[in-house]
């Protein structure tokens, strides 16, 4: 019998989050989505997750403010915001990344708080 849990996903036709995220390839354990063409924006107020978040910029810069850190994400940076830390983003251009989440943050509408 074959593996049907192989998936392929056209982000042309995924849906999107409250939040502007593009949602990609989701499995049992982790989950895929996208940020695209994000605008600048104000402070926000730091937010805590029940799932952990490793990213990786496609375009643009954006600051990570977390746990009193401030740390600067630009074209091929790859960061980690770990379960339960204290984060913000402030996008400075216009950005793109693409973001992995363990569990899957989308389960239940998580993360639309």
């Amino acid at each position: 019998m074959s593996d049907t849990s192989v998936k392929k996903v056209d982000s042309t036709y995924s849906p999107k989050g409250k939040l502007g995220q593009k949602y990609l390839a989701s499995g049992k354990s982790v989950a895929m989505r996208l940020w695209e063409d994000e605008q600048p924006n104000e402070d926000k107020q730091p937010v805590a997750r029940d799932y952990e978040t490793v990213g990786y910029v496609i375009n643009g810069r954006a600051e990570l403010h977390i746990e009193g850190q401030t740390i600067l994400l630009e074209p091929g940076n790859s960061w980690v915001v770990p379960k339960g830390a204290n984060h913000t983003y402030k996008i400075l251009e216009p950005f793109t990344a693409v973001e992995a989440t363990s569990p899957p943050a989308q389960v239940h509408g998580r993360d639309e708080n």
